[in-house]
């Protein structure tokens, strides 16, 4: 939504939260009222219990963080935060008001004294004797553009690649490459990470800013079952089982990698497993026929994962003549696996990624 299009919106629920309140009464509201050399979106008039007090509203057309920042930058000019003085009196409070505001967003705003509004009904104002928040309210959007999320397949191999090199500071052409995806995509996922604040800029390269935050939310909006699954069968135990899949992908040049339990026993051994899980790029129903691996609707003791993109065989590794996905997609297929895939994945995190970081 452009800001022109917000204002009127969001004007109108800061004017309805407003007169919800028995002791406050506004006096005016004034649209795009000049202080100085700065112009504020709409300032109302309020008066509390006999006091005047000056709240102005900024609309800002999205409430990532880096745009929040900005926008508490504005309201600094106005000499809102910290009492100090600049352009107006000092009984004045800053809201910024955006389509809808994220938890992370909601955070900076209050750490910065600042109070918002949202069109989906979250809010938050606390200036002397008010004090109204209202919040878990969702966002009423669900249409979204694929490229407006970082977590669709092209762009998260951007954060596979970033995660796995996380001290590592790219160009914009050099991620697309290592990603293997558009030089468009990979600045729109670039700028969506800054937005987002995982990421920083310097000298116009980019590095991870945050990247524990940022796994974290990664596998919060993630899951194994994106995956193709395939459940068989077969005699004999799991890792010999792995070892003649490997054997024959190997001879055969298809690309495999194992993953979740039988990925973590190699890298970061926990706990023991009688299921074995592998992904592999093609002709799966020809290998278990080859193999003998018997298609079974309940008690596999083997599932083969078709990858639903191919980012995640990014960073393959190789361990005792195996091939394990990198660490980070293996975490990431862990943490979803509940119960002992969980704990696994976090034990995994505790010995191989964060001390990388």
């Amino acid at each position: 939504m452009i800001e022109s299009e917000l204002q009127p919106k969001i004007t109108e629920s800061l004017e309805k939260l407003l007169t919800s309140v028995p002791f406050i009464q506004i006096n005016n509201k004034s649209f795009q009222q000049r202080f100085g050399e700065f112009v504020a979106d709409v300032v109302f008039n309020i008066k509390i219990n006999g006091d005047t007090v000056k709240l102005i509203l900024e609309a800002k057309s999205s409430g990532e963080p880096r745009q929040l920042r900005s926008a508490i930058q504005q309201l600094k000019y106005y000499g809102i935060i910290g009492g100090i003085t600049r352009v107006i009196e000092n009984k004045v409070y800053g809201i910024i008001g955006v389509p809808y505001i994220s938890d992370d967003s909601a955070k900076i705003c209050k750490e910065n004294n600042i109070g918002y509004i949202d069109l989906a009904g979250n809010c938050f104002i606390n200036y002397e004797k008010i004090y109204i928040e209202r919040k878990n309210y969702p966002n009423g959007n669900i249409k979204k553009r694929s490229l407006r999320s970082i977590f669709t397949p092209k762009a998260s191999r951007i954060l596979r690649v970033m995660l796995c090199n996380p001290k590592k500071y790219w160009q914009v052409q050099e991620l697309s490459e290592e990603a293997k995806i558009s030089l468009g995509q990979a600045f729109k996922v670039k700028e969506k990470l800054l937005n987002l604040e995982y990421a920083k800029e310097e000298n116009k390269m980019i590095s991870l800013n945050k990247p524990e935050d940022l796994l974290s939310k990664w596998s919060e909006n993630y899951s194994f079952r994106k995956n193709k699954l395939y459940d068989y069968f077969s005699f004999g135990e799991p890792k010999g089982t792995e070892r003649k899949i490997a054997e024959y992908c190997k001879k055969n040049n298809i690309v495999y990698a194992l993953t979740l339990f039988s990925g973590a026993d190699l890298i970061a051994p926990y706990t023991r497993y009688t299921r074995a899980f592998i992904y592999i790029k093609e002709n799966i129903p020809e290998i278990a026929t080859s193999l003998e691996l018997k298609p079974v609707d309940s008690g596999p003791n083997i599932t083969i994962l078709e990858p639903y993109d191919d980012g995640i065989f990014y960073g393959l590794q190789e361990i005792n003549g195996m091939r394990v996905v990198c660490n980070i997609q293996l975490y990431l297929d862990l943490v979803n696996y509940k119960g002992r895939g969980e704990e696994t994945g976090k034990f995994l995190f505790e010995q191989k990624i964060k001390p990388q970081w």
